[in-house]
């Protein structure tokens, strides 16, 4: 995907110099009860020789001269190359550690929330090195929770996804290997003191009401079948963002990326995000669906339960973008009428909400089926 390319920077920032090494039909989300039994975001991570060239010129290169220095205090011999990825929150670095290629994430946005996500997702790296998971994930090389800055190995493969709900069908094999990976990590039984809690349900639950997300009966609905799930040992370990776009697959198999939301979940938590965005993928969906439902009902219910709340929070963020393009772009949709052919972007976030609420609504009839049935 790169050409090979060196990097300068000012002698504060740079690492020594060095030759450059490439590296070695529709199923809903719920059965009938009776019969019940689960770019764009580190693309640039795959394999290949690399290339490009950093610009460290004004406001935004002094911030990245910034990060650099942060990744060269806890790895000094890592040698930036090129800008993966970069948004306000965090930046991507490819570059090189000796003969291993590394990916390392800097945090930018320095807000609580977010720092506390970053933290959490370099505990996880770190308790990977003594309980190895059963999926393939980035080695760690260097990390400082402090400054909320991860060295990680380069990992080769290609992006599962480039958006975070692609909008064409995944090929068979590449869904294969994706519900194989999930399947196989929320089978594992880590330690339970290494990770905590991956979402307070109930908390959620009461906030998405009180913020009119959910009606009464939504939230008597939910909490009822939560009551039902509260027994000990029924979590699993999860993701937690289980997008395609956080995925790599190579010959080896998918590689599981950005663990900042790993934790206990209600069982079916990665299979509900997977379902939620594979809209477009009504075969994968019906797997997804037998696969949440295969070990009875329990199961079953618990992943409505977590496709509930992963389809409410979609709609909550999507509804405050298209808010924000309707306010900042007034005039876009009205500019792209005369380009036969192209749909643009505010369009394209509406239609996706439609079929988010329409989503929503499959869920809401499936949770009341399956109250009907307690």
């Amino acid at each position: 995907m790169y050409t090979a390319s060196s990097y300068t920077a000012s002698p504060s920032v740079a690492a020594p110099p060095r030759q450059q090494r490439p590296p070695t039909a529709g199923g809903g989300p719920y059965l009938d009860p009776t019969h019940a039994g689960r770019a764009r975001r580190w693309t640039g991570t795959s394999g290949g020789p690399l290339g490009g060239r950093l610009d460290l010129s004004g406001a935004q290169g002094a911030q990245l001269r910034m990060a650099i220095a942060s990744v060269h205090r806890i790895c000094p011999e890592f040698h930036p190359v090129q800008v993966l990825r970069r948004s306000g929150r965090s930046v991507l670095l490819v570059g090189t550690t000796g003969r291993t290629t590394a990916v390392a994430k800097c945090l930018l946005d320095p807000s609580p929330a977010w720092a506390e996500s970053f933290r959490h997702e370099i505990a996880t790296y770190r308790s990977f090195v003594r309980h190895r998971p059963p999926v393939r994930s980035p080695r760690l090389i260097a990390a400082d929770p402090d400054n909320c800055t991860l060295v990680v190995e380069r990992m080769p493969g290609r992006a599962a996804a480039l958006s975070r709900h692609p909008a064409e069908a995944a090929p068979r094999a590449d869904v294969r290997a994706v519900l194989g990976a999930v399947t196989r990590l929320n089978t594992w039984r880590p330690p339970g003191d290494l990770f905590g809690p991956g979402l307070d349900y109930a908390s959620r639950i009461t906030r998405y009401h009180e913020l009119g997300l959910f009606t009464d009966r939504d939230l008597g609905d939910l909490q009822k079948l939560l009551r039902g799930l509260g027994r000990p040992g029924t979590r699993q370990f999860c993701h937690g963002d289980a997008l395609l776009s956080n995925m790599l697959l190579g010959p080896a198999g998918a590689v599981l990326l950005d663990w900042e939301h790993a934790g206990w979940y209600l069982p079916g938590y990665d299979l509900a995000t997977l379902w939620t965005v594979l809209g477009n993928n009504p075969v994968a969906r019906q797997q997804i669906s037998k696969l949440a439902q295969a070990s009875g009902t329990a199961d079953r219910d618990a992943f409505l339960v977590n496709l509930m709340l992963v389809l409410t929070g979609e709609i909550r963020t999507y509804e405050t973008q298209v808010q924000r393009t309707m306010r900042d772009a007034p005039a876009a949709g009205a500019a792209s009428v005369s380009r036969p052919g192209t749909v643009p972007s505010g369009e394209e976030q509406r239609l996706l909400l439609r079929r988010l609420h329409d989503d929503c609504a499959l869920a809401r009839r499936a949770v009341r089926a399956a109250v009907g049935t307690r």
